[in-house]
């Protein structure tokens, strides 16, 4: 099953966990913070079935938890 992922910019720290585990999924801004590469944070584009135990580590070691993984593309119109 496919799965989209974006990061809540409101919630990311910019600790680096993410693009250090995953850095072909995740990379920082001029702000500091994460976005994923793939769609520019849109949470649009499926995620490559072959990047899917990065982005779940990625996931599980997000300290507070800005990685949002979705069944469906993010609606990012709101």
């Amino acid at each position: 099953m496919a799965r989209y992922v974006t990061v809540d910019r409101d919630e990311c720290i910019g600790c680096g966990n993410c693009e250090g585990i995953a850095p072909d999924i995740f990379e920082f801004d001029d702000e500091g913070l994460a976005f994923v590469t793939l769609d520019e944070n849109q949470g649009t584009y499926p995620m490559p079935e072959g990047k899917m135990d990065q982005l779940a580590e990625a996931f599980e070691e997000c300290p507070t938890e800005a990685i949002q993984i979705a069944e469906r593309p993010f609606n990012k119109s709101k």
